[in-house]
């Protein structure tokens, strides 16, 4: 946990109860709890979508064209032109 160790946790909880107040200590937690919470629950929001979007982005859109062009170029082959018949007007 943010690489705070328990004598740490302690000494910040102590001075929380002196700067606070064993009143208002409990509120406090409880709502930095929620805050915390909130904050995990948005960015894991956040993270799936890009991950989603990033999924989406990486599908070809090609609807078969690129196959269908293949194909083509396979099966049928252009015929050559004579070089003197593209010389020719009409």
């Amino acid at each position: 946990m943010f690489g705070i160790g328990f004598q740490e946790l302690i000494i910040i909880a102590v001075i929380a109860l002196l700067v606070v107040g064993p009143k208002k200590l409990p509120d406090l937690a409880k709502t930095l709890g929620k805050g915390f919470s909130e904050f995990k629950k948005a960015t894991e929001g956040i993270t799936d979508d890009l991950k989603q979007t990033m999924q989406h982005d990486e599908k070809p859109k090609d609807n078969g064209l690129k196959d269908s062009l293949l194909l083509k170029t396979e099966q049928e082959e252009p015929k050559p032109v004579a070089p003197d018949e593209t010389t020719k007007k009409s």
